[in-house]
């Protein structure tokens, strides 16, 4: 019971350290989207440039926060160590009754050949 309690907080511990590198990943994000704005609109980086860069790079920062979201809130909480646990279980009772197969089929072989 107490190695279940500890497996129980270390996955707890580990959720709210990703939650919180997400939550700071978002602040930064807000932080240089305001920036890049300010850098581009009243200090006239790119001036030489027909472009708004400063949109194309917030751009892709937003691209990367999403994909950051997904993997915390979306695919670490359903693919965690429970299902990893019931995965190899499902795979280890496949490959235990294709073994118990074969061990039946050699076992019929040879008693046919006696």
């Amino acid at each position: 019971m107490e190695k279940e309690v500890h497996e129980q907080y270390e996955y707890a511990r580990r959720r709210l350290r990703q939650k919180k590198v997400l939550y700071f990943h978002f602040v930064l994000f807000l932080l240089g989207s305001l920036f890049l704005f300010i850098a581009n609109k009243f200090f006239g980086f790119g001036e030489g440039t027909t472009q708004n860069w400063c949109i194309w790079g917030i751009t892709i920062w937003l691209f990367i926060f999403i994909l950051h979201f997904i993997k915390v809130y979306i695919t670490d909480r359903f693919m965690n160590k429970k299902w990893e646990r019931e995965q190899i279980d499902r795979l280890v009772a496949l490959q235990q009754k294709r073994i118990s197969q074969l061990e039946s089929k050699i076992n019929d072989d040879t008693e046919n050949k006696i």
